[in-house]
């Protein structure tokens, strides 16, 4: 963790820990699998094993450095200096100042969902960004709950370490997408006589393989994105010292959020965002979303705050 006056938190410490570990020990497994099927591949198998991974690894490498321009653009968002918006910079002012954390770039979203996030690979990369909803929906002291809960995530260097753990999914499900092309395309066909019988079963077992690993990969990054949100709770509410407050935030943007259709949500891009945001614009099924979902729900957040100012006597 950064050091910062947020607080520690050794639980958000040993997920991340245990969580990268055991993606590592897959990485490992998955490799090894590759290298067993790949020698007794032809050519032409390799290759689609070897495009996926060079593709993989540049999203990967392209996601980490720029994640702070991606985001900005994808919300449509525009930075502004503290002429432009006084209020808001000094709540970030304020939270800085108690955090002992330099200060980040803050945009606004011109969108009425009501929403923030914070992306960037380190404190000095990092950028707030709060949507013209969230403005208009919260109070000052509301306010600053959630973007203390979003500093926290650069505190924490989620971002990055998000960005790290997902890499393994993302070259699962790349050469999932390769071998069911290459299959459908006649791809695993064209090694010669001795191939023929061959090739295409290996295409299906890198398929298989890559499918339970993009799997067990899903699983593992939501269980840790869901564990961060609660610790950027906790130690954004531990910083500001109101808990309640940012309980308060999270009950309107999650009843205003709930009004808006779903398909407009999806028309505004939410659904691109929505592992960044403060609270989910878009959920799984209801059986489900606790397995699938990136945010843990509303009333374990709520509970997880109320523990909180009960330690603090409020």
């Amino acid at each position: 963790m950064a050091r910062t006056r947020y607080a520690p938190d050794r639980g958000l410490t040993a997920r991340m820990t245990l969580t990268i570990f055991l993606l590592g020990l897959v990485f490992v497994g998955f490799v090894a699998a590759l290298v067993g099927i790949l020698s007794a591949a032809h050519a032409s198998s390799a290759a689609i094993v070897f495009f996926p991974v060079v593709l993989g690894l540049g999203l990967g490498i392209g996601s980490f450095y720029w994640s702070d321009k991606i985001a900005l653009r994808t919300a449509g968002a525009r930075e502004v200096t503290p002429q432009q918006a006084p209020e808001l910079h000094g709540i970030v002012d304020r939270i800085c100042a108690l955090a002992d954390m330099p200060k980040p770039r803050v945009a606004i979203s011109p969108t009425n969902l009501p929403n923030a996030f914070a992306t960037g690979r380190n404190s000095k990369m990092a950028v707030l960004c709060v949507t013209e909803g969230l403005l208009g929906a919260l109070d000052r002291d509301e306010l600053e709950g959630v973007l203390a809960h979003e500093m926290s995530h650069v505190a924490h260097k989620d971002v990055a370490v998000m960005t790290i753990a997902s890499f393994l999914g993302i070259i699962a499900a790349l050469l999932v997408r390769f071998s069911f092309y290459g299959e459908l395309f006649g791809g695993g066909r064209r090694g010669g006589n001795n191939n023929n019988g061959g090739a295409l079963p290996i295409l299906l077992i890198i398929m298989l393989v890559s499918i339970v690993v993009y799997a067990i990969s899903f699983l593992l990054i939501r269980l840790l994105s869901r564990y961060r949100e609660l610790a950027a709770d906790r130690s954004g509410a531990l910083l500001t010292g109101q808990p309640s407050k940012l309980a308060s935030a999270l009950q309107k943007v999650s009843g205003d959020i709930a009004r808006i259709p779903t398909k407009d949500l999806r028309e505004s891009g939410a659904e691109a965002l929505n592992a960044f945001y403060f609270v989910p614009a878009l959920t799984s099924g209801k059986s489900l979303s606790t397995l699938f979902s990136t945010h843990p729900s509303l009333e374990r957040r709520l509970a997880e705050l109320a523990k909180i100012s009960k330690q603090l006597g409020q």
